[in-house]
């Protein structure tokens, strides 16, 4: 019977069996048949050890450190590279054909681990979504206020510079009205001086030289043949020039429109005391005729 399964895969097991022709019964069966029962022992021997080794040979590598089988090299250094092991061994342990059973659940397990990793980098992408919007969100909120800012600096530039032309406007218009009253002082004085000029008599010393006062004799009016004036601008700047008794107010005007620095436009003339706004009728008159000589303040006005 070992015989019969240690032979049974051979390619002639099925022939039929031919006795050897020229055999007695009798002893030389006997020793054939003792040959045939030793070679068959023999053989069985032969087979024994080859099942044997065979059962020994190494079927599958198993890890050192987890005891898993594994079916060839690849899966062990797929293995290894996973799990970051690195002992391995061979085994004589067959690893085992999955059912059907076995795999579709395990088909079902690795769906399952595509779908939750599927849901993680989803997630992973909505939480990175939301943090750019938020950043997105605290750039313009930066952006607003550093906006604001400017707008607040700029506007507190131009109030400032709307203040300080207030008050240059503010200290010109004091400038002007002081020299306006500096002017008057100076043509009443003047006027005083040619007035106790003109009338002696009236002096105190003249009182005391003559206790009856005498009659002045009258004396003809100087005559003047030039006229200063001093034109008041309305950026409070001044122009002096001289001009002829003679000359027509007109050419005060062409001299002002001529070397005015204030701001261009239509303008009149006047003067401040007495006050007297010269129209468009007095611009060929003389300039001794309208009370100008020797000396006079016009005032250029801007005309509304």
């Amino acid at each position: 019977m070992d015989w019969l399964f240690a032979h049974a895969d051979d390619p002639d097991i099925d022939e039929p069996f031919d006795a050897p022709k020229g055999n007695v019964l009798g002893k030389e069966s006997t020793e054939s048949t003792g040959s045939a029962i030793q070679e068959g022992h023999g053989e069985t021997a032969t087979s024994s050890g080859a099942s044997a080794e065979q059962d020994l040979q190494a079927r599958s590598l198993k890890c050192d450190e987890c005891s898993k089988l594994l079916k060839s090299e690849l899966d062990a250094q797929a293995h290894a590279a996973k799990t970051q092991h690195s002992s391995f061994s061979e085994s004589v342990e067959e690893i085992k054909p999955l059912t059907e059973e076995e795999k579709k659940e395990q088909l079902a397990r690795l769906q399952e681990r595509i779908k939750q990793k599927r849901l993680e980098k989803e997630e992973e992408e909505k939480k990175d979504q939301i943090a750019r919007e938020k950043m997105r969100r605290n750039q313009g909120r930066d952006l607003g206020v550093a906006k604001q800012k400017l707008e607040e600096a700029e506007m507190r530039k131009i109030a400032e510079e709307r203040r300080r032309e207030k008050m240059e406007e503010k200290l010109a218009r004091q400038r002007v009205k002081e020299q306006i009253e500096k002017d008057k002082r100076d043509r009443a004085a003047k006027f005083a001086k040619e007035k106790e000029a003109s009338n002696p008599a009236a002096s105190p010393a003249a009182k005391v030289a003559s206790p009856t006062p005498a009659p002045a004799a009258s004396q003809p009016p100087k005559e003047y043949t030039d006229c200063r004036l001093q034109i008041r601008l309305t950026n409070g700047q001044a122009l002096t020039q001289t001009f002829g008794a003679k000359e027509p107010l007109s050419a005060v005007r062409l001299y002002v429109e001529m070397n005015r620095t204030d701001a261009q436009g239509p303008f009149s003339l006047m003067t401040s005391f007495p006050r007297r706004v010269f129209s468009s009728s007095d611009m060929d008159m003389p300039l001794d005729s309208l009370g100008l000589v020797p000396s006079s303040v016009l005032i250029v006005t801007r005309m509304q």
